[in-house]
């Protein structure tokens, strides 16, 4: 079914109307079925061969949210925010070629020797130096974006927030070696508006064909 005219604007009013928000109403709940949604819209953001490189860590529960506090550097919105969404990279997203393309060959989407291919050419990839963690964090933040705005077509702000310790996170929050922690999005109701922000104007930012 092809999308509306007005369903595209839609799209592009939340786009609009997201700002970031660091004033949050406290003891606000989302419900799990509308959290549930917003992830799972959240992962339907592309990635580098469909490899899906990303884990959500959601901290919900006061005393967690006081264990992640000093971790953000005692960033108010932590413990005021129905949650903290912590974006995590997979460094081993590789793995997932296997089982993705397996499925793919079984759908008949592909033969398996176009899999067989595909699957060396991103293990090959994955022994170079520095590429894993470039994928992991390039890829999870498409998702980090895609939950921001998921958040705000349910009608909940966010914040994203790079300000944390990583080693303090991994070690208070036992995050397996294989994900490093990305940034933290606080989502909730907003308590007071976000402050005015400007951007620049397209022909500052834009350059067309070539520089």
């Amino acid at each position: 079914m092809s999308v509306s005219v007005q369903e595209n604007q839609n799209v592009l009013d939340v786009m609009k109307d997201r700002h970031s928000v660091r004033k949050f109403e406290k003891g606000v709940k989302i419900p799990e079925d509308v959290m549930n949604e917003m992830l799972n819209a959240t992962i339907e953001a592309p990635s580098s061969w469909n490899l899906q490189h990303w884990k959500f860590l959601v901290i919900e529960n006061d005393e967690q949210k006081e264990k992640l506090l000093p971790i953000a550097f005692n960033q108010q919105q932590i413990v005021d925010s129905s949650a903290t969404i912590v974006i995590l990279g997979d460094l081993e997203a590789n793995l997932h070629a296997e089982e993705i393309y397996g499925q793919a060959v079984e759908l008949g989407y592909m033969d398996n020797a176009v899999k067989e291919t595909l699957v060396g050419q991103i293990n090959r990839a994955y022994e170079r130096e520095g590429f894993a963690l470039s994928e992991a964090i390039k890829n999870s933040s498409l998702a980090a974006m895609q939950f921001m705005l998921a958040a705000k077509a349910k009608d909940y702000d966010t914040v994203a927030m790079g300000g944390f310790n990583p080693v303090a996170l991994v070690e208070e929050f036992n995050i397996p070696a294989r994900y490093v922690p990305t940034m933290l999005i606080s989502v909730g109701k907003a308590a007071a508006e976000a402050h005015g922000t400007g951007r620049f104007p397209i022909e500052r930012m834009v350059v067309k064909e070539s520089f």
